[in-house]
């Protein structure tokens, strides 16, 4: 679909902060409330804007800090639907909060969210590694947080320094 280019400043500014008062964006896209309300509800009804989100850093809530991990998982596609029957059924998991077909080594590129470690284990060997289409996995632990879709976390924060032995 072709968007017009105020339509693509006003996509482009939400993804940066999806909180900015209408009447701030309004201004900076030179448009009266109405008009960017307007082309905001047809973006959401065209499912272009598929959904406003808040980037929490857990590491900062006690009790909360959570593992993420990211697998790597090869399949086998099946004839007439390729990689989205499997996709579908690895997406359904709730601990699965992302799931990308991807170029190289491996066919997708599995993120999940649990408590612990173990959890995470248990999931790739109970649930994951039992699929019918799927033939391997490589599962890699997220240790910090740097950056997350754009946004840097904690430039100044040194009690989570990681150091690598040489």
């Amino acid at each position: 679909m072709k968007l017009t280019e105020k339509e693509i400043e006003i996509i482009e500014i939400l993804e940066k902060d999806a909180r900015i008062p209408i009447e701030t964006l309004a201004k900076m896209v030179s448009l009266s409330v109405e008009e960017t309300e307007a082309i905001m509800k047809k973006l959401e009804e065209m499912k272009v804007i598929v959904q406003y989100a808040a980037l929490v850093d857990w590491r900062k809530v006690d009790g909360h800090e959570g593992v993420t991990a990211m697998i790597d998982v090869k399949v086998t596609p099946k004839r007439g639907v390729g990689f989205d029957e499997v996709a579908e059924r690895i997406y359904r998991f709730p601990e699965v909060k992302s799931v990308y077909l991807m170029s190289g080594a491996y066919d997708l590129s599995v993120v999940i969210e649990g408590r612990s470690m173990s959890e995470v284990a248990q999931f790739v060997s109970e649930k994951l590694s039992t699929l019918d289409s799927v033939i391997s996995t490589t599962t890699h632990f997220i240790l910090k947080k740097y950056k997350h879709d754009g946004t840097v976390f904690d430039q100044g924060d040194q009690d989570h320094r990681i150091v690598m032995a040489p």
